[in-house]
């Protein structure tokens, strides 16, 4: 019986050791993290992608994964490491499979899948014309289709050009390309930037999705939708009423995975600067994801 008691304290302190002195959010209680204080990546957490795009469903190989990215991504430490209880994504200038540029993606897929929550990721991002930073959700099953039906979430992107912002977004819809999205952007304070570390979040329920920097609200999107049906040639149909639509909260009533990735130019970026310094590196210090903390209970 004193094990048993003896239990909740104990994971209690062990989420208070892992978490260091910073307390969980109000109203929060702390449900998956990684803080990166080992000597390597944790591959029960984190897996790689690899490449510089994909094969979509219908058999399709897409390259610079869909935005015409430069980089390809790789599992070598070169371009992905744990240092100083930091997580370095690291994108070199570095000749590699035809491409000119290497980088890192890593995920969660099949280790770790949340719906609704708080989600938590302390960054910062390197500055330079062409670089594109982005921690982010995509579903872990395509139950509505294939993207954007099933919905993805941008916790945080940015321009390496643009410093001064940040930009929260979701994608929905039907599949691309009757794909459409909504967000917001954070301006931040005069004289502060990505460059150093910020704590970038959403708090997501079935009712809206809401972004913050900082514990400070800028964005909220309470409206979407999603619908599974293609034409002829399989791609994405605009329903005209409601009834050909999911109902709602699809497609962001659904497990999502996370990832964290360091994009080397495309649509969203442009071409990449002369200026722009090699190796850039955007530093994760920690991810950690909430469950919403019933009333009435105390943590």
């Amino acid at each position: 019986m004193k094990y048993a008691l003896l239990l909740p304290f104990l994971l209690s302190l062990g989420i208070y050791l892992v978490m260091g002195a910073e307390a969980a959010p109000a109203g929060w209680k702390l449900a998956w993290c990684d803080e990166f204080d080992g000597p390597e990546l944790d591959r029960s957490k984190w897996g790689f992608e690899s490449g510089n795009g994909f094969k979509a469903e219908e058999g399709m190989w897409i390259s610079g994964w869909g935005n015409d990215e430069l980089q390809f991504y790789t599992s070598r430490p070169a371009n992905a490491f744990t240092k100083d209880g930091a997580l370095h994504i690291r994108a070199l200038k570095d000749d590699y499979f035809g491409c000119a540029y290497t980088s890192a993606r890593v995920h969660t897929k099949g280790h770790f899948a949340k719906c609704f929550g708080r989600i938590e990721f302390k960054a910062k991002l390197p500055p330079g014309q062409g670089l594109w930073p982005a921690p982010w959700l995509l579903p872990a099953d395509n139950v509505y289709g294939s993207w954007a039906a099933s919905g993805e979430i941008d916790v945080l992107e940015a321009r390496g050009q643009e410093p001064n912002k940040v930009l929260g977004t979701i994608h929905y819809g039907s599949r691309w390309p009757a794909n459409e999205h909504s967000g917001g952007e954070y301006q931040f304070p005069a004289g502060a930037d990505f460059t150093i570390y910020h704590i970038y979040a959403i708090e997501w329920d079935s009712s809206a999705i809401r972004w913050y920097v900082d514990g400070k609200l800028y964005s909220t999107k309470s409206d979407w939708w999603s619908c599974s049906k293609v034409d002829a040639k399989q791609q994405g149909i605009r329903p005209q009423t409601d009834a050909g639509k999911n109902p709602k909260p699809a497609p962001f009533d659904r497990p999502f995975y996370l990832i964290m990735n360091l994009a080397v130019g495309g649509n969203f970026v442009g071409a990449v600067g002369k200026d722009t310094v090699f190796p850039a590196e955007m530093m994760v210090d920690y991810v950690r994801v909430y469950d919403l903390q019933p009333k009435g209970v105390k943590q």
